[in-house]
């Protein structure tokens, strides 16, 4: 439980739904779940709201993967080609290790390039957001005077009240 409590400050929701948004879009299908885990343990961060914008995300990984393969590609001079399912392929036929080392190549510019532009974009968003969640908690969560202290009625889950009924 201890877990699902971390990091629900502002700051800490605005941080850990940035983070889940930039890691969310990270070039390499089926890796954000786990770097979401791993950057929420290391950095204290909500694990509910990282994963839930990092699968909000997923869209814009799919719709940024070839973009990001385009722009790795022309950063380091290299043609990414493959981005065709029947290029690919037949270039699997034709020869197997020079697709994959080709292929590790590509992702890896792809992560050159989505660590340059996901990792400002994350910055920015975290700054946005910290002010936005700090004026939802001002209006959606009761001032501690309001929480049902022990000087004034507590309410029970059936509704009814604690304390003795006023005469």
């Amino acid at each position: 439980m201890a877990l699902l409590r971390t990091g629900l400050s502002p700051t800490g929701l605005a941080w850990s739904v940035a983070a889940g948004l930039a890691l969310g879009v990270f070039p390499v299908l089926g890796s954000t779940t786990l770097l979401c885990l791993v950057a929420g343990l290391v950095f204290g961060l909500n694990q509910p709201a990282l994963q839930l914008a990092n699968y909000l995300a997923y869209p814009l990984q799919v719709v940024l993967l070839i973009p990001f393969y385009r722009l790795g590609g022309r950063l380091f001079g290299i043609d990414p080609g493959m981005l065709s399912l029947s290029v690919l392929f037949h270039s699997f036929k034709l020869d197997a290790a020079g697709t994959l080392v080709h292929l590790w190549s590509m992702i890896w510019h792809a992560m050159v390039i989505w660590t340059f532009l996901a990792l400002p974009a994350m910055l920015l968003l975290a700054f946005i957001l910290r002010p936005v969640f700090a004026e939802a908690v001002r209006r959606f969560v009761p001032a501690p005077e309001d929480r049902g202290t022990p000087s004034g009625p507590v309410r029970l889950c059936t509704g009814l009240s604690a304390s003795p009924p006023s005469k």
